[in-house]
């Protein structure tokens, strides 16, 4: 397992409540969780005994039903001397449903491996409810006639819920049928399309049956865990966060990425835990942090408010803190441009992009019908106005993210305008008739038809061209590639192949860009954003032999939820008034995407709304630190490949 190591002073382990093991890679990880389960299990079998497992659902366990189907199917291991309890289960829910975690435990390890059928326990989301406490009651006991769980794997919920154990959850709850907090059903809409089909309740196991496990592996992934994690991991014990009873768990590992690491002390603050080895970048990491901490601008602080809160150290390194506030303070300075795709004619030695050449192609990539506008608008419009040659390419379709109401008019409009032309064929007359009623029938489990799925699909083609053509795009610079991975009609997309790399190098290969935008949320190992960044940078890697491959520049921007922090800002683009305000129109233009699209995630500020406010709110961060006060600022971060 490759391993940030963690700090082992007294300091940091007070804060860290759990063993934490921050690892680079989540499949490595896994792999190693995976051959500590089947070396248990291989133990029991040789003692003739039962292993007897707690399983979890979600993405953070899936590399670990991976691994152990490799060892089965490549290795040899056997689970036929294995019993598994699974925490919890959706209520009501079918088992058919592909939703359901009857499905998902199936579909990713049970159907694989030679586990006796009946030796798999998973709650019943379909019994009558006045049956419920019963089988409650005798989920607890079976789990106890085998002895209690020898390993009980968890994942971890952004209410700080294990199981379906949601905050004021007891420290000695049992199996029970319970209700989902609002954040639960939120996050779950990425699976149920929308939220209305989300189930408000669920079977799970109790804090008191999880504690009861001989070993457990708590594991996360991604910055979206962050917060939780520092708050399970630095925080007292309460009921509010139930994931922080753990910390009472003899024998509990903690393993996460890097990035679900990113809120802990020591690596956030780790001047605030232990010495560190101070280099640029850190200690423009901590000047940023002093400022904001005591609000005041970099250049007015003082060598007295380095030593008084613990950067004495940092001036040892510096020098003096007036060399080191100018050299920080010049280093942001420097990130800001008004010239994104850089500025002609003029010294670029402390600017973010080169000044040569004056006219450079640029690829836009979004991942979504509409990342281009709602992430970087503003820039997109200054690239375009500064005489750019600049293309859009939009990687997906977006047709999950449609209303059925939205598809029904659409196709309405197209039957009613045949008619009214003449059109007596009746096709159009037929298809309208097969999206009602497959709009009418549909499951929620089941994808929509190959009709509906185009409808939708150019409905946000449609968007997505009228707001590359308000920014001031021509036809011929807009580039829909509908990468093949997003087409299932399900949240759950397949993996990136071939196919969409070569699609992706194809244009690369096509325009030559000396730029290439993307989104860059790499910190969300599962989301459609991290899928389409990777697949640019395979395309690019794999022409990476190409002349003009060596000359081109990968900056990446966020998406609509989250900007980049301070310190790791390399383009920093103003905008003003105006700016903002034709940015605002060119999102406007996604109108199936306005008041509440299908994924509004946890924020119910419209698209443009936490746009504008984080823009504003970079803006003005950049501006407590001491530098020019600007309406609004879109960020980036440069990605070397």
């Amino acid at each position: 397992m490759v391993v940030t190591e963690p700090i082992r002073d007294a300091t940091a382990s007070m804060l860290e409540r759990l063993p934490v093991t921050i690892v680079r890679s989540s499949t490595q990880a896994c792999k190693q969780v995976a051959s500590e389960i089947a070396a248990l299990v291989k133990r029991k079998q040789q003692d003739n005994e039962t292993a007897v497992l707690g399983l979890a659902t979600g993405d953070s366990p899936k590399e670990v039903y991976r691994e152990l189907v490799r060892l089965h199917r490549e290795e040899g291991l056997s689970f036929k001397n294995v019993v598994t309890f699974n925490l919890d289960e959706y209520y009501p829910m079918s088992k058919a449903s592909k939703l359901s975690y009857h499905f998902f435990m199936h579909h990713h390890l049970f159907d694989h491996i030679d586990i006796p059928p009946e030796n798999v326990n998973i709650p019943d989301g379909e019994m009558e409810e006045e049956k419920v406490s019963d089988f409650c009651s005798y989920y607890e006991q079976r789990i106890d006639a085998y002895g209690g769980l020898d390993v009980q794997l968890l994942g971890i919920g952004r209410t700080g819920h294990i199981g379906f154990n949601e905050p004021g959850s007891h420290e000695e709850s049992l199996t029970r049928l319970v209700k989902l907090h609002p954040i639960t059903i939120m996050d779950a809409t990425r699976e149920f399309l929308r939220e209305e089909l989300v189930p408000r309740r669920a079977i799970t196991m109790g804090i008191k049956s999880i504690m009861k496990a001989r070993q457990v592996y708590l594991l996360a992934w991604g910055e979206k865990k962050a917060p939780i994690i520092k708050e399970s991991v630095e925080g007292p014990i309460s009921e509010e966060i139930p994931a922080t009873f753990l910390q009472h768990h003899p024998e509990i590992k903690v393993i996460i990425d890097d990035d679900a690491s990113q809120d802990l002390t020591r690596i956030r603050w780790p001047w605030v835990v232990s010495v560190v080895k101070w280099e640029d970048q850190l200690a423009k990491s901590a000047v940023i942090w002093l400022s904001e901490h005591l609000s005041k601008p970099i250049l007015k602080l003082t060598e007295k408010d380095y030593r008084k809160n613990g950067l004495g150290d940092l001036l040892a390194y510096a020098g003096d803190s007036q060399r080191l506030n100018v050299k920080v303070f010049n280093t942001i300075q420097h990130t800001i441009t008004g010239w994104p795709g850089g500025k002609p004619n003029t010294d670029d030695s402390s600017r973010p992009e080169r000044a040569l050449p004056g006219k450079k192609r640029v690829i836009l990539f979004s991942p979504h019908p509409d990342d281009d506008v709602i992430s970087m608008g503003g820039t997109f419009l200054r690239l375009v106005e500064q005489g750019h040659d600049v293309h859009v390419a939009y990687q997906t379709s977006g047709n999950i993210a449609v209303y059925d109401d939205d598809a029904r008019r659409f196709s309405q409009f197209a039957n009613d305008l045949a008619v009214s032309l003449g059109d007596k064929s009746g096709l159009f007359t037929g298809a309208y008739d097969e999206v009602l009623k497959t709009i009418s029938t549909k499951k929620e489990d089941v994808p929509d038809s190959d009709l509906v799925r185009l409808i939708k699909g150019l409905i946000r083609k449609g968007e997505a061209a009228a707001g590359a053509r308000f920014v001031g795009l021509d036809e011929d610079h807009i580039h829909f590639l509908n990468l093949p991975f997003y087409e299932t009609g399900l949240s759950q997309k397949k993996e990136v192949g071939d196919k969409d790399i070569h699609i992706l190098k194809e244009l690369l290969e096509e325009v030559k860009p000396h730029q290439v935008f993307a989104a860059g949320d790499l910190r969300d190992p599962h989301g459609t954003h991290k899928v389409c960044f990777d697949a640019i940078v395979e395309g690019l890697r794999q022409l990476k032999d190409e002349a003009w491959v060596k000359d081109c520049w990968l900056w990446m921007y966020r998406g609509a939820w989250h900007e980049w922090p301070l310190h790791e800002i390399e383009m920093a683009v103003p905008l003003s008034p105006e700016d903002l305000r034709k940015k605002r129109l060119a999102i406007f233009k996604h109108q199936s995407q306005k008041d509440t699209p299908v994924f509004p995630g946890d924020d119910s500020r419209e698209f443009w709304q936490r746009s504008e406010d984080r823009n504003r709110a970079t803006a003005k961060a950049y501006d407590k630190l001491g530098f020019t006060e600007y309406e609004a600022i879109e960020a980036f971060v440069r990605y070397e490949y």
